[in-house]
């Protein structure tokens, strides 16, 4: 039996997507660039990048330039959703390899405290919010009552590459703050996940008329799968964490030996758990904390190429996705200011109230909900399923993707401000040295003991 050859890309099909991922990177890095030159975070020039080439303003202007560089082809976006999501994995499991494990081991209890609250609060609000929210924001046949919980899974999510990034450019990777928030955040969405199971088993119950029968055995796949991925990775962390720094310790080859096994695990893992029916990023972020015992110096030059070109293109590629024209109606855009403020303050207080209850100093506490309140690709991703099950209208999906841009541009300076009345610890600035070799603290670090 002859197998038939796959026919090849096509050349305008490929054509564009080296266009687009050339104007991309491009605008991302200028806009990154400028932002900083003007005193704000990277991040922020990066985001507004796609939002600079998508339909809010090229698209307005230059509709015709906009509708070839990024046409409504389903097929042609996908690709360029690949590329940035292999990225976005990669970014994710470096910064998850940057984690303290024995100092989250010893503080478990804050670690616990903070994800519940910090996903308990948003999710309170949202669903009160979306309870009040126009009936027009709903799918066609959707209860209020579904419309309302997707909306709250949503605003109780925190997008962990956009944390990763934002604690990355800041320099706070190594700051215990920085530590929990990473932690707290991953723990934080492992939670919304599960709840994504239950909402949209009543979704689908309800658009297809059904009585729901199957949710709680969909519920129960997905807590036993996010459960024996944290098993696996401790259980497989020192093993393979002893292999790839016997083959870093190799020859001068290392590099060569290095990365593909990394790049491999990485991926790897993210298929597995999308294979499950979970979210590839949390497989990524699992297969980051198995690095988390290997020396930085082996993953120095995957990071540098992740950063200085994957993150700025999947953050501008998610920019792309906001059409602020929706907003034009009056009724819109009091319901996105109205999500915005809900979304926020649920996270700051959820956050908040979590770290306090932990002892952890006020404005240790207030970092910690400045950073999980960045919500970033994960709602878009979460905005999206909502579309797909007929939760969300066009209306409802725009403004939880403007919510997840606004709020993930918002982390940066609220962390920076936070964290400057933190004094810089002993075990803080051991761990930079470990991450990136001897570095003289500033100036104004006074070290004190770890307080937490």
């Amino acid at each position: 039996m002859e197998t038939a050859v796959p026919a090849a890309l096509a050349g305008h099909s490929l054509l564009v997507l080296l266009v687009q991922l050339a104007v991309l990177l491009a605008a991302a890095v200028a806009l990154g660039r400028l932002a900083v030159r003007v005193g704000l975070p990277a991040i922020t020039g990066e985001l507004f990048a796609g939002v600079v080439l998508g339909p809010s303003l090229l698209g307005q202007l230059r509709p015709g330039m906009h509708a070839w560089l990024f046409p409504s082809d389903t097929a042609q976006f996908h690709l360029l959703d690949a590329v940035t999501q292999v990225g976005l994995y990669l970014f994710v499991g470096l910064a998850a390899a940057q984690l303290d494990v024995e100092f989250l081991g010893r503080h478990r209890r804050t670690v616990a405290l903070v994800s519940v609250c910090a996903f308990a609060v948003p999710l309170a609000l949202g669903i009160a919010t979306g309870t009040v929210l126009p009936d027009s924001l709903a799918g066609e046949g959707i209860p209020t009552l579904v419309f309302a919980l997707f909306l709250g899974t949503a605003m109780s999510v925190s997008a962990v590459p956009v944390i990763a990034k934002t604690l990355a450019e800041l320099n706070l990777l190594h700051r215990n703050v920085g530590q929990l928030t990473l932690i707290s955040g991953a723990t934080n969405d492992a939670m919304a996940w599960i709840l994504l199971a239950v909402t949209a088993a009543a979704a689908a119950s309800a658009t297809a008329g059904g009585s729901g029968e199957g949710s709680a055995s969909h519920v129960a796949v997905t807590v036993v799968a996010i459960v024996g991925v944290a098993v696996a990775a401790l259980v497989v962390r020192k093993p393979v964490g002893q292999l790839v720094t016997a083959l870093h310790s190799r020859a001068d080859d290392s590099p060569t030996l290095v990365l593909p096994v990394v790049v491999a695990l990485v991926l790897g893992c993210a298929a597995g758990t999308q294979a499950l029916g979970v979210e590839a990023v949390l497989g990524a972020f699992a297969a980051g904390f198995v690095l988390s015992s290997v020396p930085a110096a082996a993953l120095a030059p995957l990071r540098t190429v992740v950063l200085a070109v994957f993150a700025p293109l999947f953050l501008a590629s998610a920019g792309l996705r906001v059409d602020l024209s929706v907003f034009r109606h009056g009724e819109i855009l009091v319901a996105a200011l109205v999500v915005l403020v809900v979304a926020v303050i649920g996270k700051f207080a959820g956050a908040y109230a979590g770290a306090r209850l932990a002892r952890m100093p006020r404005w240790e506490s207030f970092a910690l909900g400045a950073g999980l309140n960045a919500r970033g690709a994960v709602e878009i991703v979460i905005a999206l399923i909502g579309v797909s099950l007929g939760v969300l209208t066009d209306e409802s999906y725009a403004i939880i993707v403007f919510v997840a841009v606004a709020t993930s541009v918002m982390a940066a300076p609220f962390l920076r401000a936070a964290m400057k009345r933190v004094d810089v610890t002993v075990l803080e600035q051991q761990r930079l040295e470990l991450m990136d070799g001897p570095n003289e603290p500033a100036a104004d670090d006074r070290s004190s003991g770890e307080r937490h």
